[in-house]
């Protein structure tokens, strides 16, 4: 008796399918074949994908417009002046710097011993910088000049190595 190589799936989706198994091990057959059948078949499964991926883009982008709308009202409560630089450059530095100074705040002020006194001169240290890109013309240079927001920074905080931001 032959060893079946071509295997007829009807899938979870209503398609049937001739998948050739040859290329398996004759024993794990049967089993990956009652796998196949659980799923969808392959057009209908890149169809659920492909709707994913804008479902997933349209997600991105209204998360996008939340943060920005966020950190623009934050910015405009806190006399924050708008930053200059490319306008992917500036929508993402703003949403960085409202994390990043809120966070610093929470870490510092409300969950910390600093006071609101010591918090206004951080704040004011931060309201001059206003080049959405700083860290590219100053790789070398060490951000010293806050180091109460490096402190209260975590990695993920930090600006990319990334050449291509």
């Amino acid at each position: 008796m032959p060893v079946n190589k071509i295997w007829s799936i009807d899938h979870t989706c209503g398609h049937t399918t001739d998948v050739d198994l040859s290329d398996r091990p004759a024993d794990r057959r049967a089993g990956y074949a009652r796998w196949l059948a659980s799923r969808d078949c392959s057009k209908c499964w890149r169809a659920s994908k492909d709707q994913d991926s804008e479902s997933k883009a349209e997600w991105l982008a209204n998360k996008r417009a939340e943060e920005a709308a966020e950190a623009e009202s934050w910015a405009a409560q806190y006399r924050m002046p708008p930053l200059d630089g490319s306008e992917r450059a500036v929508g993402w530095a703003s949403r960085c710097r409202h994390q990043l100074v809120t966070a610093a705040y929470t870490a510092l002020v409300a969950e910390g011993e600093m006071d609101e006194d010591e918090w206004q001169a951080i704040e004011e240290a931060v309201r001059p910088l206003t080049r959405a890109g700083w860290w590219l013309d100053n790789r070398e240079a060490e951000p010293a000049d806050l180091p109460e927001l490096l402190e209260a920074a975590s990695e993920a905080d930090r600006p990319s190595e990334n050449p291509h931001f």
